[in-house]
């Protein structure tokens, strides 16, 4: 059994299976392709992707190589996410460069090298699944100084310039005081440990 018999057939069905039987084989034919074909699941990464059913526009040319078909192009679609600092809702457009060697059955190609040429079509969905992935930022921002929420309450910081909180006590100074007699000496402790200030007469 040849490698290339133990691949499953396409389903022409798919918006991503591409008939290339109009092509000849002829090394240097090609013909140019351009279709919009709704985005499968999971197409990006968890906190930014292409939306299931959205229209992924592609534009490509097909050429005839000794190997099989040289397939190079653009992919545009429309990404949301949201900010991994301050988690506000993104919306972009993204573009991505596709190239992907689609090897006839016969090529002594890898299969990690290339795709594979099936009953005169190719899957075009591994090719655009590692294209859109690659190009996203793993760590989406909705600007490049976004200073994120604040960690006491969770408010935006972009959105309050001049949001602050009350300076919270130490607890370490609340513990300590559990184990002296009286509050008071707990702020003798403090105001004797703050710089500047001379220790107070020791008492007999």
């Amino acid at each position: 059994m040849t490698r290339s018999d133990t691949l499953s057939s396409l389903d022409p069905r798919s918006p991503l299976v591409l008939d290339i039987h109009e092509l000849s084989r002829r090394p240097g034919s090609s013909r140019t392709v351009s279709r919009s074909v709704m985005a499968p699941a999971d197409l990006g990464i968890e906190v930014l992707t292409v939306p299931q059913g959205d229209p992924v526009d592609l534009e490509l040319r097909l050429e005839s190589v000794l190997e099989g078909v040289l397939v190079t192009g653009t992919a545009r679609a429309r990404t949301v996410g949201e900010c991994a600092r301050c988690l506000r809702d993104l919306e972009d457009v993204l573009e991505v460069d596709l190239q992907e060697l689609y090897a006839y059955p016969e090529s002594d190609a890898e299969s990690d090298e290339a795709g594979r040429v099936e009953d005169g079509a190719i899957d075009l969905e591994p090719l655009l699944r590692d294209a859109v992935v690659l190009a996203l930022p793993f760590r989406p921002l909705c600007t490049e100084d976004c200073p994120g929420l604040c960690p006491t309450c969770g408010a935006r910081l972009a959105d309050e310039p001049g949001h602050a909180h009350d300076e919270v006590p130490d607890p370490r100074w609340a513990a300590l005081a559990g184990l002296l007699p009286g509050g008071d000496q707990h702020d003798d402790m403090q105001d004797e440990t703050r710089p500047g200030r001379p220790p107070g007469p020791t008492e007999e």
